[in-house]
């Protein structure tokens, strides 16, 4: 591992930890670079402030950990991985839920939640005509459903373990892919209807 990931890991580690018991808001290059050893000069090397080193623990952490899981047989198992990365980071996550830095948290949901369901979508559609705008209208429609039940859970404490939704989830959705898709495949076939 090069030293400038050490180095970048080492920051993550002292925001996540300065995190567990203080606000983001509260929470200074400074703190981070005195809790890692470091000066000022050599974490503007690596993030433009406090919010890039946000999403770049959002990204190595959690979005790279589920990039085998894209597929139909598999989805379920990207969900419980995300679930379970805000369950094992709970402070983290909802400090930074609850902060200004929001957006990268919805970021990090909608991106690794949009690429597990365009990957069972691409998957499903695959041998059918269905448009690529289709596709992706269907993709964000399951991804905003998604994010939204797992603010939902983070906001309500996370009281339901994960394995419980990831069971309700996949009983709800199961088929509704193949559903849509074939109506979206039928529509195309149409002939246009021309008005008068």
């Amino acid at each position: 591992m090069s030293s400038s990931h050490l180095t970048k890991k080492a920051l993550a580690a002292a925001l996540k930890q300065r995190m567990t018991s203080a606000p983001l808001n509260k929470i200074t290059v400074k703190h981070l670079v005195d809790d890692c050893g470091l000066n000022r000069q050599t974490f503007y090397y690596h993030f433009q402030d406090i919010f890039e080193l946000l999403g770049w623990i959002y990204q190595t952490e959690a979005v790279d950990a589920i990039a085998g899981e894209r597929s139909y047989r598999t989805w379920t198992n990207g969900f419980l991985k995300i679930f379970k990365y805000i369950e094992d980071n709970r402070a983290f996550c909802l400090n930074t839920l609850n902060s200004l830095a929001r957006s990268h948290l919805d970021s990090y949901l909608y991106n690794v939640t949009n690429s597990l369901v365009m990957g069972v979508v691409e998957e499903v559609s695959a041998g059918m005509h269905v448009d690529a705008e289709d596709q992706r209208f269907l993709a964000n429609f399951y991804t905003l459903a998604f994010t939204g039940l797992i603010i939902s859970w983070m906001r309500d404490g996370m009281k339901e373990p994960p394995e419980t939704l990831i069971v309700k989830l996949s009983e709800l959705v199961d088929g509704h892919f193949e559903q849509a898709l074939q109506r979206y495949e039928y529509k195309a076939k149409r002939p246009p209807v021309l008005q008068k």
